[in-house]
């Protein structure tokens, strides 16, 4: 049986994630991926049978990183205030890397049935410990009483990522290049720090 070249495996993986979601190559054929790798198409279909196996596995791969990232942050023992400030950098840093990401996240949920999804098991419970401190917040006057925990926390991720899944409408209706946009972006948390607490 043929040993796997999981150095091979990586770059496969590593080209297709870039491709995908750093440049948004949404159309990127098996030939464009082995290309960018340097494999030959057949070391990528020994690999990954189709493109969709291929976009699967990224997918489900970049998911589960970025939601062991956002979990550090929820489980940490950071007071709250300076949490939410960790989650704005850590949020950040990973949509400015991988932008085309939540766009490709809202097609699969559109597709198909949401549960595979999940960053892993116990991953509702990292929330529902972090509603109760939210509500502790909201509790001790730092977050407006009007809200509730399940509305800031949705709150605290749209305000993040519509932005970057709205950028090319946004960069037209502004007339904004690509680096008056990113520069925008980088001011974002102090305004939004600003709106969530009192």
């Amino acid at each position: 049986m043929a040993v796997r070249d999981t150095g091979a495996e990586q770059k496969i993986k590593d080209s297709a994630k870039k491709m995908f979601f750093s440049e948004g190559k949404l159309h990127a054929t098996t030939q464009d991926i082995a290309d960018a790798a340097g494999v030959n198409r057949t070391l990528l279909n020994y690999y990954f049978r189709t493109r969709e196996i291929l976009f699967e596995t990224v997918f489900k791969e970049a998911m589960q990183e970025m939601g062991v990232k956002l979990d550090s942050v929820f489980l940490s023992k950071t007071p709250f205030y300076e949490k939410i400030e960790m989650f704005i950098d850590v949020f950040t840093a990973e949509i400015t890397a991988y932008p085309y990401r939540e766009i490709f996240l809202i097609t699969e949920i559109h597709r198909q049935d949401v549960k595979h999804l999940n960053t892993g098991p116990g991953h509702s419970q990292i929330f529902k410990t972090f509603f109760v401190e939210v509500q502790s917040a909201i509790d001790g006057g730092i977050l407006r009483a009007s809200t509730t925990p399940l509305n800031f926390t949705m709150n605290l991720f749209s305000i993040m990522a519509y932005p970057v899944i709205m950028e090319p409408l946004y960069r037209n209706m502004f007339d904004l290049n690509a680096e008056q946009f990113a520069e925008n972006l980088k001011t974002r948390k102090a305004e939004i720090l600003d709106m969530l607490f009192k």
